[in-house]
Order: structure tokens, then C-alpha cells, then sequence
């Protein structure tokens, strides 16, 4: 591992500020194990990527060669937690409010076969430890106009991938930036209103600074697009 007190170690996973405290994108690092790093990038909302490390003795070198750092978007990686232990009872109340998140607390005791407390409580405690970090209603893009979903893959100056990745962020209609493993140094999914709007944006990233190449796939239909975590 490096040796770096920045880094975090194998197996554990870094509790961040609640959204309303990150200041645009954040970047967080997980070490899992000795070639595998999981990098989360976006705005107030953590968005998982994975990058693969060749295990050639030279770890330590990895985040200065690409550019990342582990304490980016003013996140510390001295602070660790374990996974959140979760029982029996934990995991039925999050199947049911992963079901439909407005179910009532009296509904869930009904089915949790839980008191109206004990589920108030439990629920209290998994948004404390961010094991909830929210509800939203999950809205239908299309009905609201917005026809076009494109995946961009970008080729980013070396040392500059952090850098270019927050300013790609910071357009709302950008749900996803992924680094990723092969030709491409991120992926970019983007939900517009129609071509002339991804003509648009095609030619601003490609016109961004450090970008030196993309690639564009429009989706023609969507087979399976599932948002809920599955328990």
C-alpha cells in the first residue's frame, strides 16, 4: 500500500459530509485490496468508477501518474469506518422503502413485523450513517422532454483527468462521470432534449482544455435501466 496516511486501507470505506456540506464535485478513493480502486466522482451525488492497477511494485506512483489524489474536493481519507452492519430487521425495512420509498413507517411495521418505534428508530439510524442518503421520486425523462441519453467516452491530457472531470461535472444534465479501465480515460453519461442540444455539447467538451478526444454513443432503446441499490 502506499504509505501515505491519506490512503485508505483495504476493506474499509470513507464516511463523507452530507451532501449539503460538498462545495461541487467530490472525489473519494476506496482501496479495495491490491489492484483494485474504486474512484467516486460528481457534484452531490457520489458516482462510482473503478480503476485497475497493475501490480508492479509501483503503487504509490499510480495517483500522481493519473493525476488523482485522495484528499481532492477537501475530502480526508484519515477518517474510517467499517461497512455498516446491518441485521435481518435493517435489511427488511430497506427492501420495503427501496420497494416504494413513500411507504408509511406504520405500513412497514405492519410488514416488518416491527414496532412503529423500532422502525422510526431504525430508519433515524440508517440515514445517521448514511446507509439512506436520500429520497427522490425517480422521474421519466422522456415525459419531461428529454429524448436524447448519450454515452461519451473522453481522452484526458495525462495529469489532468481530475481536473477536467469536475468541469465536465458541473453541467446538470451530466448524471455520470466514470473513470474506467482501457482506451478511454472517462466515461461520460449525459440525458438531453434533442440532437441539436448533443451536437452542442459534443463540441464544447471536445473544445475543453486537456480534452483530446471523444467518442459518442447515442442508446436507441433501453432494455434495463435499474436505479435502486437490489437487496
Amino acid at each position: 500500500m502506499p504509505p501515505s496516511s491519506s490512503w485508505i486501507s483495504p476493506g474499509y470505506s470513507q464516511k463523507l459530509p452530507s451532501p449539503s456540506r460538498l462545495d461541487g464535485p467530490t472525489v473519494v478513493s476506496v482501496a479495495l485490496g491490491r489492484n483494485l480502486n474504486i474512484y467516486k466522482v460528481f457534484r452531490h451525488e457520489i458516482v462510482q468508477t473503478a480503476e485497475m492497477l497493475i501490480d508492479n511494485g509501483t503503487m504509490s506512483d499510480w495517483p500522481r501518474q493519473r493525476g488523482v489524489h485522495s484528499n481532492a474536493g477537501g475530502i480526508q481519507a484519515d477518517t474510517m469506518t467499517t461497512p455498516t452492519a446491518l441485521d435481518e430487521l435493517d435489511m427488511r425495512i430497506l427492501r420495503l422503502l427501496n420497494a416504494d420509498a413513500r411507504k408509511s413507517y406504520r405500513d412497514i411495521a405492519k410488514e416488518a413485523d416491527a414496532s412503529l418505534s423500532t422502525v422510526s428508530n431504525r430508519v433515524r439510524k440508517l440515514e445517521e450513517e448514511g446507509v439512506i442518503s436520500g429520497y427522490v421520486p425517480v422521474l421519466n425523462e422522456a415525459r419531461l422532454g428529454f429524448d436524447v441519453l448519450a454515452v461519451v467516452g473522453v481522452k484526458i491530457h495525462k495529469g489532468k483527468l481530475l481536473e477536467v472531470q469536475r468541469r465536465i461535472a458541473k453541467d446538470d444534465r451530466v448524471t455520470h462521470v466514470y473513470d474506467v479501465t482501457g482506451e478511454w480515460d472517462s466515461i461520460v453519461v449525459v440525458r438531453l432534449r434533442n440532437t441539436r442540444d448533443l451536437d452542442a455539447f459534443i463540441k464544447r467538451l471536445g473544445s475543453m482544455e486537456y480534452v483530446e478526444n471523444t467518442y459518442t454513443q447515442v442508446v436507441l432503446n433501453v432494455v434495463k435501466e435499474e436505479r435502486r441499490v437490489l437487496l
